[in-house]
């Protein structure tokens, strides 16, 4: 370990020298840097730079060539134990939630095709106003929240509503930086899974509502082609999205 880290706490400072020296910084700018850095710490904004740019790169140099679907970043808003539903599984919501009512269903199965019943997805998203509960004003807690099972075919299904785009923090360090480099502050319409079952990696990933703004532009550099998903509307005004699940084989359980 101490070699590993000597690995890569060298070569991220050696990189970091050539920039200055690349680009010729000023005793100011460094100043104005190092600021930055404290303000970040006080302002507790460290894992909301990371997620948003850095959590990107890990995932796909860590899962990108893992079998079954793809996966993207976990985020900031992740908040464990969430309840298990019961049917017809339906995230808790308020009872005047805006949005549209949307029913999301679909199949959990291994790389190879075998149907996994009793598999688990924990679901959370922002709600239509991109606002997320026990993070931002608005949703009470536990707002589009939950965890379904799979029946013994492997298939599952949840109703919420279609969320909204939203920004990162504009008024703290983080946002200070993304305007100061004329980047969008913006993340698409998603909605947030954890699927798992025994025997096999569990999948963290996102389904992006194509719909939505900012999928060209998401501060988080999360969106995936194959995370795409087209809400079709129904007759009875209501709309629906359909997305199948492979769970790669848990690499203590994988085949050498």
């Amino acid at each position: 370990m101490p070699d590993r880290a000597n690995d890569l706490i060298g070569e991220i400072l050696r990189r970091v020298h050539e920039v200055i020296v690349e680009h010729d910084v000023t005793y100011e700018e460094y100043q104005t840097a190092k600021q930055w850095f404290i303000d970040v710490g006080e302002a507790g904004e460290w894992p909301l730079f990371g997620d948003v740019f850095v959590e990107h790169v890990v995932e796909e140099q860590a899962f990108g060539k893992r079998e079954g679907s793809q996966g993207t970043i976990l985020g900031p808003f992740h908040l464990p134990d969430a309840p298990l539903l019961d049917a017809p599984f339906e995230l808790p919501h308020r009872p005047d939630e805006s949005g549209d009512r949307t029913h999301v269903s679909g199949r959990v199965t291994g790389a190879d095709g075998t149907p996994l019943a009793n598999a688990n997805l924990d679901v959370w998203q922002a709600d239509a106003e991109g606002c997320y509960s026990s993070f931002m004003p608005g949703p009470p807690a536990g707002n589009l929240r939950g965890q379904v099972r799979t029946d013994a075919d492997g298939r599952y299904a949840f109703i919420t509503v279609i969320p909204g785009p939203y920004t990162i923090p504009l008024d703290g360090p983080t946002g200070k930086m993304t305007a100061a480099a004329g980047w969008s502050p913006w993340r698409p319409a998603h909605i947030h899974l954890i699927v798992s079952a025994e025997g096999y990696d569990p999948l963290v990933t996102q389904l992006f509502i194509d719909s939505s703004d900012y999928l060209d532009s998401d501060v988080a550099s999360a969106v995936k082609p194959e995370l795409l998903v087209h809400p079709e509307l129904r007759g009875d005004g209501e709309f629906e999205l359909h997305y199948d699940f492979a769970l790669a084989p848990a690499r203590s359980h994988a085949v050498a």
